[in-house]
Order: structure tokens, then sequence, then C-alpha cells
């Protein structure tokens, strides 16, 4: 259960990622009262560029004194003398990755809404940043204690970041040979609708567990095909559905082991009534 107060680490985390997605409001300062088109006129002359390294900077900076020294010394914890060092590095480590998520997130929106033809990847860059954050707020919204620099996902493995790399580079050479294949909207669009991730790790067999097992599961199924489907990569799509599916199977398999030896029948009944929620996957036999 979550506590009635946000931990040191969220709280730095909101106040950073807000920090960095703040930027946004630099063009349109520039140019309140003009056309949209001339925000991105802006943002791609040197002027513009100018602006933005000097708030990275600044708000970076400000980071660093912020959450520098004991400042930040947790009140319900008992004083050690090494403790402020270790609360100020791990605030700042935890202000960095959030700042840098923010500006992501604020370079999707200004790309998304820009009369531009990168606009999917806006979407995406905003989908996959607000991910990456979110799961950082959740666990320290839902689970403080398992809390780390590891809540972001951001190393989450080395096939992890290959897949999403490999996207990256498909999405531009594509791009660069089949143009109109990143125009499909409507196929864009219908991949920003998967992209909503269901974020409870608790077994209970009520609400969306009345319909899936794996609600968490299927979530992060959909996200991970949804951000190919935006991005309209048809190689990657391909390939991001069998890994993932691949993945999900050995993975439910695996953890109803330790389902069914903890819940025993109840666990079994319920698995009889409710399927996973991933297509072909049914979970552990119990006579393999």
């Amino acid at each position: 259960m979550a506590g009635s107060k946000l931990v040191l680490e969220g709280r730095v985390s909101i106040t950073s990622f807000i920090l960095g997605l703040g930027f946004v409001i630099i063009p349109f300062v520039v140019s309140v009262g003009s056309h949209i088109d001339l925000v991105f006129d802006y943002l791609n002359g040197i002027r513009g560029k100018i602006a933005i390294a000097i708030y990275l900077a600044v708000a970076n900076g400000f980071l660093l004194l912020m959450y520098k020294g004991p400042l930040y010394q947790d009140d319900n914890a008992p004083i050690r003398r090494e403790q402020p060092l270790k609360i100020s590095l791990q605030s700042t480590l935890v202000a960095v990755r959030a700042c840098f998520l923010g500006f992501t997130f604020g370079c999707g929106l200004l790309i998304s809404f820009g009369h531009t033809t990168w606009t999917h990847f806006g979407w995406y860059m905003c989908s996959l940043s607000l991910f990456h954050y979110s799961e950082y707020l959740v666990t320290a919204v839902i689970n403080p204690r398992t809390l780390s620099l590891d809540s972001f996902l951001l190393n989450h493995s080395v096939e992890y970041t290959v897949a999403a790399v490999s996207s990256w580079v498909e999405f531009m050479v594509e791009k660069l040979l089949i143009p109109e294949l990143k125009q499909l909207t409507w196929f864009s669009v219908a991949g920003l609708l998967m992209n909503e991730k269901a974020q409870s790790h608790v077994l209970v067999t009520t609400g969306v567990y009345s319909y899936c097992r794996h609600p968490s599961y299927v979530g992060w199924f959909c996200w991970s095909v949804g951000t190919q489907i935006m991005l309209c990569n048809p190689v990657c799509l391909v390939g991001y559905t069998l890994a993932s599916w691949r993945f999900f199977r050995e993975r439910i398999e695996e953890e109803e082991i330790t389902l069914i030896h903890f819940f025993g029948e109840d666990y079994l009944e319920y698995k009889r009534k409710v399927r996973s929620g991933l297509p072909f996957i049914t979970g552990i036999r119990m006579g393999s």
C-alpha cells in the first residue's frame, strides 16, 4: 500500500520532469500571437537552438544545486554520517533522468503539433518517455520500498535497447525510401490507442482480472506492439510481436508455477475460468 506522503525521490522526479518539459514555453513566448509555423521556424533557427541549450544547462545546474548536500535528509530515517551524500547522489541521478524524460516528452509534443512529416515519431516520443517516467512514479506511489533508478526501466536490458534502436533505424530508413508508408495516420492512431499499460501487479480476481489473468502483461504486449504500429514499422512490428509473445509465454508459465504452488486449487479454478489475455497463450499445463 502506498503511504500518505510521496517519498522524496517521487517528489524530486515530478519537479524535474516538469522542469525538463518546461522548455516548450521558450518558442511560444518568443512567438506570442504568431502562427504556429513560426514556432517551428524559431526552433530550427540558431537562436532557438541556443535558447534551448541554455535552458537545459540552467535547468540541470539548478537540479544539481537543489539536490546537493544534506538539504534532503529523510526526517524519518536514522541520521548517519554518510547518509546525506547518499541521498544527494540518489536525488541528483533521479532528477537528471526525470528531467531528460520531461525534455523528451516536450520534444514529442512540439513535433506532434507541428506541420511536419515527423508527427508520428512525435507521438512515439511522447509515449515512450511517458511510459518510462510513469513506471518510476507509479512505483514511488504504490511500492516505494522497491524504488530505485532501475524503476525508470531505461536500462531494462540489452535486448530492449537493441529492439528500440532497431525500430528507430527502420523508421528513418523507410522514411527516406518509402515516405508515404509513414503517413498512414489512421494506422498510427491505432498504435497510439494501444499504448495504455496496466500498472497493477497484485493478484485479484475482480475488475480487470475477471477478464484476463495477466492484465499488466497484456498492457505491456499492447504497448510494445503499439509503438511499432504508431511508427508504421512493418519489419519491427513482426519482430516485436514474435519476441514479446515468446517472452510472455515463458514468463507466464514460470509465474503460474509459483501462483499454483502458493494459491493451490483456488488459482487452478481461477485459471480454468479466466483466460491469460494474450493470444495462443494458455499458461502452464498441469500435465506437462
